[in-house]
């Protein structure tokens, strides 16, 4: 007999029919394992990948998706070494040159020569270092609250999260997406996917260096959260600005870190659909 699902499968389920209808379920084989993506949107639509943030899975897009997929064909990702439906399996996953190489074979399994690319926080980091690497791939890139792009954590943020990366829990969890966000009301089946993410065993979240943003060539759009508690958004804005100067950079004056991109979805919706064109 099968075991039962655990907390996490039945959160990751329950969020998943959140989607809208006839939204697909791809796993695509890579050499470091089956990757997992939704797919949403018309199929003559223009690509548009879509990275989340750390435990918040592919699926954190689910109040984007409805829009964007109007006019996109809409890729969100379950990231490799993250929770999921993403396994590793095959070639070890060591560092960051082992994520780019992992998006070459997914792009290339879901047959995109080229696509429009947007990450959230962790998933802002690897997209940009994956411009870098493919710019060839990359029609436009957009940047969801980056971190470790132009600036690194605020010390009191790192602080914050230590005790949910020592003693994982979900109460932990959701003490510290209430801290950073204020309050704010989130999506209470997401939060709870989110806080039960930091409990699985087997993560794997590769980290690395900043990337060198200003070798950016492609158009690039940065959204920063205003209340964001992992850096100061003015701050970030200015370094964004000094490194791409031809970048549209907008601070979302309501929005927090891990309050993007699923609350009040429609301001973030709108920025990226006129961005994107």
């Amino acid at each position: 007999m099968s075991a039962p699902p655990s907390a996490f499968d039945r959160a990751y389920e329950e969020l998943r029919a959140r989607w809208p209808e006839f939204t697909e379920e791809r796993d695509v084989a890579t050499p470091y394992g089956p990757t997992r993506v939704h797919v949403h949107g018309p199929a003559d639509g223009s690509p548009l990948v879509l990275l989340p943030g750390g435990s918040a899975t592919g699926l954190v897009w689910f109040a984007n998706a409805p829009a964007l997929g109007r006019r996109f064909r809409v890729h969100a990702v379950d990231l490799l070494g993250d929770v999921g439906r993403t396994e590793r399996r095959g070639t070890p996953l060591k560092g960051a040159d082992d994520l780019t190489a992992w998006l070459d074979a997914l792009l290339d399994g879901l047959g995109l020569t080229r696509t429009h690319l947007c990450g959230h926080s962790y998933g802002a980091w690897l997209a940009t270092r994956y411009a870098l690497h493919a710019p060839q791939r990359i029609d436009r890139l957009a940047l969801v609250d980056p971190t470790q792009v132009f600036a690194g954590f605020r010390p009191g943020y790192l602080l914050r999260a230590l005790p949910s990366v020592l003693r994982p829990s979900e109460s932990r969890a959701r003490a510290f997406l209430s801290w950073e966000t204020g309050d704010r009301p989130l999506d209470e089946t997401w939060q709870r996917l989110y806080a039960l993410a930091t409990t699985v065993p087997g993560r794997k979240l590769v980290v690395g260096g900043r990337p060198r943003a200003a070798e950016l060539r492609m158009p690039v759009l940065v959204l920063l959260a205003g209340h964001s508690r992992t850096h100061d958004a003015a701050k970030v804005a200015a370094k964004a600005r000094r490194s791409l100067p031809r970048a549209e950079v907008t601070i979302l004056p309501e929005a927090t870190h891990h309050s993007l991109p699923l609350a009040e979805p429609e301001e973030l919706n709108d920025h990226l659909l006129r961005f994107l064109g």
